[in-house]
């Protein structure tokens, strides 16, 4: 997912991804602690997707707080 395609999708959306992928994010290391993940990328790939997400998240409020002060 790239931050130009975060940026055209509303808040709330936003927010539901960010849920999802931090429960997601949450499977993925308990699937390789207990050894059965098969693609430990995926945990390095959806993290930084959180990270993503969470930037364009404060881009977002920061952008509406700059215009309500």
């Amino acid at each position: 997912m790239k931050a130009s395609e975060l940026r055209a999708l509303p808040v709330n959306e936003l927010e539901a991804k960010m849920k999802d992928l931090k429960e997601e994010y949450l499977r993925l290391r308990c699937g390789h602690v207990s050894s059965q993940l098969a693609d430990v990328v995926m945990i390095k790939k959806t993290r930084r997707n959180i990270a993503r997400l969470n930037t364009v998240l404060t881009e977002i409020h920061t952008q509406e707080s700059l215009v309500e002060g």
